[in-house]
This record gives structure tokens, C-alpha cells and sequence, in this order.
């Protein structure tokens, strides 16, 4: 099924767009690639219509929450804790990413590679490889590369700095509200989570 460029929307109505039907399909398919044989796949697509339709009108009549996320323990090899969300609220993630990525990717640095279309490992691999020659003035040369990581980087954002950067390309509130809600249900369980930790301890 041919779905519509979504990416060219002059009256700026981005909250409509994200809960119309066709991209809500366009988010299903995203959300399902390399996952069809998961059992929460299965038991959604039984009846994929039906749940799309309720998708829909939570968010349009505003009475969508995301589900309690799923959070658990990860090693490979350093640990992490991984929050992951209920497959519909994937598709949501999908269905905003559809609108909004048009409108950010373009702010970003072009050497930024994280999850951008186009820039995958193998344009990294030839950025750094220019860059490397530049700095070693074609390998005659020594020269440093810093490898980092930032420590819980995603339960360290602030989130009142992110929703005001955010807020600076969308206008509409309904769109910012649901992405606090979104923000919102992660922090509520990261406190849960703390707190039974400092319980326990």
C-alpha cells in the first residue's frame, strides 16, 4: 500500500498527522521489521486493525497513556538497565519519529551518525578515516582519538531542558503533551525503580 509523504505538511498540524490511520500503519510495519515471530507481535496483529483503530482515537480524543514500561538488567558486556516499552507504545514512538525526524535531522551536525538515515557504520568508518588522514597528515604523523561514553546519558537528560528545545520548532501543545507523557512514564518508573533499590539496600 502506497503511503503518503507525510514529510511535506505546510499547515503545520503535526499532532494530527502523527494519529492519522496511514501513518499509524506506516509506525505498525516500522515497529514489527525483524520482530513478526515475537509473541507480543502475534498477539497484537490478532487483530491489528482493531488495535490501530484504538491507537487512534486515544490520540485523537487525548486520552492516550503509555503502558507501564518493562525494565530489566542487561550485560554485553558492561551493565545496563534497559526500559523497554509495550509494542504499541512502539508504534507510537514510530508514528511521532515519522513527523518529527524531517524536522530535527536537518539541525543536526552532519557528522552525526546515532540512528540517521544514510549514516549507518560504514559512513562513520570513511568520516573517521578522513579525518584520521587530516589529523596525521596522510598517516606521517602520530595523533589521538578519544573514545567516550557517557555514563546513563539517557536517565540523565533534562528533561525540562529537552521539552524546551523541543519547543522551539513545535508549537503545538498537544503534540509537547504527549511527548511529556511519554518522558514522564519512564522517570515515574526510574523513581520506582530507586526507590525499591534504597529500599532493599
Amino acid at each position: 500500500m502506497r503511503v503518503r509523504n507525510y514529510f511535506n505538511m505546510k499547515n503545520n498540524n503535526y499532532y494530527s498527522e502523527i494519529y492519522n490511520l496511514s501513518n499509524l500503519l506506516l509506525a505498525w510495519r516500522k515497529a514489527r521489521k525483524g520482530k513478526t515471530k515475537k509473541i507480543y507481535v502475534r498477539e497484537f496483529e490478532k487483530d491489528v486493525i482493531g488495535n490501530l483503530l484504538l491507537l487512534h482515537e486515544e490520540l485523537k480524543n487525548k486520552t492516550y497513556f503509555p503502558n507501564k514500561l518493562k525494565i530489566f538488567i542487561l550485560r554485553d558486556p558492561k551493565t545496563r538497565t534497559i526500559s523497554k516499552s509495550a509494542f504499541r507504545d512502539r508504534i507510537m514512538h514510530h508514528a511521532i519519529v515519522n513527523i518529527l525526524e524531517p524536522i530535527f535531522d536537518k539541525t543536526f551536525i552532519y557528522d552525526s551518525c546515532a540512528n540517521r538515515k544514510n549514516k549507518g557504520n560504514l559512513f562513520a568508518l570513511k568520516r573517521f578515516e578522513k579525518y584520521q588522514m587530516k589529523a596525521t597528515n596522510n598517516l606521517k604523523s602520530e595523533s589521538f582519538c578519544l573514545k567516550a561514553d557517557i555514563k546513563h546519558y539517557f536517565q540523565e537528560v533534562d528533561r525540562d531542558i529537552l521539552i524546551k528545545i523541543l519547543r522551539r520548532k513545535i508549537k503545538e501543545d498537544n503534540l509537547i503533551s504527549l511527548i511529556e507523557k511519554i518522558l514522564g512514564n519512564n522517570a515515574t518508573q526510574e523513581r520506582e525503580r530507586e526507590t525499591r533499590t534504597n529500599f532493599y539496600i
